[in-house]
């Protein structure tokens, strides 16, 4: 069985800048679908495109399952689709943990948003310094939260709430 065990979490410096090991771009577009339903999307990373469903399980796990698709059939998909993200990504190694670091563009930017993947949701995890707030689970800073409703359309409170200006 394919599980994501996830969490996520705002940046408070570039410090992280100093682990990255690789980088990539990312456009995602969703297929509609409600909150508590299976997620739908398509990813492409290096022109690589994959199929991706996800349903939350429990707690920061989710069922993951995700399928290659070929390139041609991948940009036909992603080109009609309207819910979009696009995101740098940055992989990072930080004390024999991989992280990942994404730097969202377009509508959701200046978000910032680092993610480690874990084995369990019991697994311990050093927190780098460079952390801000944990946001796992809270469904507006999901991705497909974001490429429905993205940072530029917050209202100023939730922007207060999150992010210090």
């Amino acid at each position: 069985m394919a599980l994501e065990i996830e969490r996520r979490f705002l940046i408070r410096s570039n410090k992280w800048k100093n682990f990255v090991i690789k980088k990539t771009l990312i456009e995602q577009g969703y297929f509609l679908t409600k909150t508590n339903e299976w997620t739908i999307r398509i990813r492409s990373e290096n022109k690589r495109f994959k199929l991706t469903l996800k349903k939350l399980l429990s707690n920061f796990t989710n069922y993951e399952f995700e399928y290659d698709i070929p390139s041609n059939e991948g940009e036909i998909i992603i080109s009609k689709l309207t819910n979009k993200i696009f995101k740098e990504r940055f992989y990072l190694l930080i004390n024999k943990q991989s992280w990942v670091i994404d730097i969202f563009k377009d509508k959701n930017q200046p978000l910032e948003i680092a993610e480690i993947e874990l084995k369990n949701e019991d697994e311990k995890i050093e927190i780098p310094t460079f952390i801000s707030k944990e946001i796992t689970g809270i469904k507006m800073f999901s991705n497909f939260e974001l490429a429905k409703a993205p940072l530029s359309t917050w209202k100023k409170e939730n922007l207060r709430k999150f992010f210090k200006h």
